[in-house]
């Protein structure tokens, strides 16, 4: 449960519910109903917590992969549900690297469903590089709008705001791949 992790991280720093929330633009009352589990924070929210925390988001969703595992099968790699008060609605990420703490890269699959996004923007060090496999997609910069089909390919520094979103009928598919790696 990610509220329990960050709740542990927080207080093995030592650091009062109030900082932290204001340190991540929060509401002590809605950090405390997130570490809870009473309220699922945004993507953008979450990271911001997670980085005042100084850990990566991956910590904050169990897996029980093999950290070493260079293979992953397809239907057996992780699967990351980023929307779970609509029941996976929304944003899935598919591990196409293992997660562990040692590794320079992070890898996945975006899946996001009709309507999916990853409500807001967010922004963090480091370089991110992707290809849409299928559907409509809008990939926000800062002020900029993309708007990019099957074969778009894009790049970035990581500094910049961004976020995402399905703007076709069907499921869209990006193939992302960042460094460090910060989920």
């Amino acid at each position: 449960m990610p509220g329990k992790k960050l709740r542990d991280a927080r207080r093995r720093l030592g650091r009062t519910l109030k900082d932290v929330a204001t340190s991540a633009g929060v509401s002590e009352g809605h950090l405390s109903k997130i570490e809870t589990g009473k309220a699922v924070p945004s993507l953008p929210v979450l990271h911001r917590i997670a980085s005042r925390l100084g850990i990566n988001l991956a910590y904050l969703f169990d897996y029980t992969g093999d950290e070493k595992a260079v293979v992953l099968r397809p239907g057996r790699r992780p699967l990351i549900t980023l929307d779970p008060l609509r029941n996976g609605r929304g944003v899935t990420l598919e591990r196409i690297i293992a997660h562990a703490p040692e590794n320079a890269l992070q890898c996945n699959i975006h899946i996001l469903e009709p309507g999916g996004a990853s409500d807001g923007q967010i922004s963090h060090e480091g370089e991110e590089v992707g290809y849409v496999i299928e559907g409509r997609v809008e990939l926000k910069l800062d002020d900029e709008v993309h708007l990019l089909g099957p074969g778009d390919a894009f790049h970035f520094r990581s500094n910049r705001d961004h976020g995402y979103r399905n703007v076709g009928d069907g499921r869209a598919r990006i193939f992302w791949v960042n460094t460090p790696p910060t989920f």
